[in-house]
C-alpha cells in the first residue's frame, strides 16, 4: 500500500496521458520545484526555468516508476538534485576550460581593487545565504497554496485580490489564506530556527 495514494492516484493518471492531471500535477507541484532549484543555482532565473523544464520532462518520462513511498513532490526533488549536479558538473567543466583570471594580469588587478561592501562582508553574506536557505526551505514545506500564496505576496508584491484571482478565491477568503499561511509559516520557522541552535 502507498504511503501517498492521492499523490501514486495523480502518477497514475499522469502515465496515462491525462492532460487535467498534467495540469493539477504541473500547479501544485512547479512553483515549489522552481523554488527550490532557484536557491540551488544562485538565484540565476533562466538556469532555474531551464532546470526545472529539464525536470520535468524526466519526471513525466520516469512517472510510471514513482512507487508512493514517499510524496511525489519528494521524488521530484531528487530528480531535480540529479540535475543539479549535473548542470554544477558541466559548470565545472566550462570553467575549467576557460583561462583562469589569475592569468590576465588586468582582469586580476581590476577584481583586487574593486571596494569591500561592508554590508557584503563574508560573514554578512553567509548570514544572508542561510538565512534565505531556511526561508526557501520552510516555503517548500508548507501546503502548497500557502508556499505560493506568500511568495506571490512578499516576493512578486501581489495583493491578495490577486492572489484570489489567481487561486480562484474571493478576497476574503484570500485574506483568510494569507493569515493561515503566515501563522503556518512562524510555526515552521521558529521550529525550525530551534533546531538548528
Amino acid at each position: 500500500m502507498s504511503a501517498y495514494p492521492d499523490d501514486k492516484a495523480l502518477a497514475r493518471r499522469l502515465a496515462n496521458g491525462e492532460r487535467r492531471a498534467f495540469e493539477q500535477f504541473f500547479a501544485d507541484l512547479f512553483p515549489r520545484l522552481y523554488r527550490f532549484v532557484l536557491l540551488r543555482v544562485e538565484h540565476d532565473n533562466e538556469t532555474a526555468q531551464d532546470i526545472c523544464q529539464q525536470v520535468l520532462e524526466r519526471t513525466v518520462r520516469r512517472i510510471d516508476s514513482y512507487r508512493g513511498e514517499a510524496s511525489l513532490f519528494t521524488w521530484v526533488c531528487q530528480i531535480a538534485r540529479n540535475e543539479l549536479a549535473d548542470h554544477w558538473e558541466r559548470t565545472s567543466r566550462e570553467r575549467q576550460r576557460s583561462s583562469s583570471y589569475d592569468q590576465d594580469e588586468v582582469l586580476r588587478h581590476a577584481l583586487e581593487s574593486l571596494e569591500v561592501d561592508p554590508l557584503r562582508a563574508p560573514e554578512k553574506v553567509k548570514e544572508q545565504s542561510e538565512l534565505r536557505l531556511l526561508i526557501q526551505t520552510v516555503l517548500d514545506h508548507l501546503p502548497a497554496n500557502y508556499g505560493n500564496a506568500l511568495e506571490w505576496k512578499y516576493v512578486e508584491g501581489l495583493d491578495a485580490r490577486e492572489i484570489g484571482s489567481r487561486l480562484n478565491l474571493s478576497d476574503s477568503a484570500a485574506h483568510s489564506l494569507l493569515a493561515r499561511a503566515r501563522r503556518a509559516f512562524r510555526v515552521e520557522f521558529e521550529a525550525l530556527a530551534q533546531e538548528i541552535k
